[in-house]
């Protein structure tokens, strides 16, 4: 078991570009201290530098970060996590070992929507739309209806609300660390 009753984990997940870092940012700008964001891109890509694949090293620091924290008495949020057959399983067990409520959501883009999107990032130039359209996966749900996809039409304000007030985190006193 990880966490208490008290803490909460929050899942976000979708495609390249669908708001996920700036949604966990909202949440944490708008909880406070206390709310530890794991980011999927930060632990693959700059803590290990290695590519998204199955059984890639980085699903298991992302399950290793997440739970260290929820233990420490942080609420968390799992940010990324774009294929649901490469981190549907440790997903489902972090979920199944959280004592506390577990809220999980998709951001929902459409592909051209995404592109345009990555145009705007630093790394705009380093991933190509060939490679942007091979990773984009239509609404890749993780199995068992575990999330509440939020469409594209909600705004980065509305989205941030809407999962702060779902999960409680609105009526949560920020921690003094």
């Amino acid at each position: 078991m990880v966490g208490t009753e008290e803490t909460r984990l929050v899942v976000l997940r979708g495609n390249s570009a669908s708001g996920k870092s700036s949604v966990a940012a909202g949440i944490r700008d708008r909880f406070g201290r206390g709310l530890a964001v794991v980011g999927q891109d930060n632990l693959r890509r700059i803590v290990l530098r290695e590519r998204d694949r199955p059984g890639a090293a980085n699903i298991g620091l992302i399950d290793l970060t997440a739970r260290y924290a929820l233990d420490a008495g942080y609420h968390v949020v799992v940010e990324g996590i774009p294929y649901a057959d490469h981190y549907g399983d440790m997903l489902a067990q972090l979920r199944t070992d959280h004592r506390g409520p577990t809220h999980g959501y998709y951001l929902h883009v459409p592909f051209e929507q995404s592109l345009a999107r990555h145009a705007t990032k630093p790394i705009a130039s380093e991933v190509s739309e060939p490679q942007l359209r091979e990773w984009y996966r239509e609404l890749d749900l993780l199995p068992g209806a575990t999330e509440t996809v939020i469409g594209a039409d909600s705004t980065l304000k509305e989205t941030v609300d809407h999962i702060v007030l779902d999960t409680g985190l609105a009526s949560l006193p920020a921690l003094d660390r």
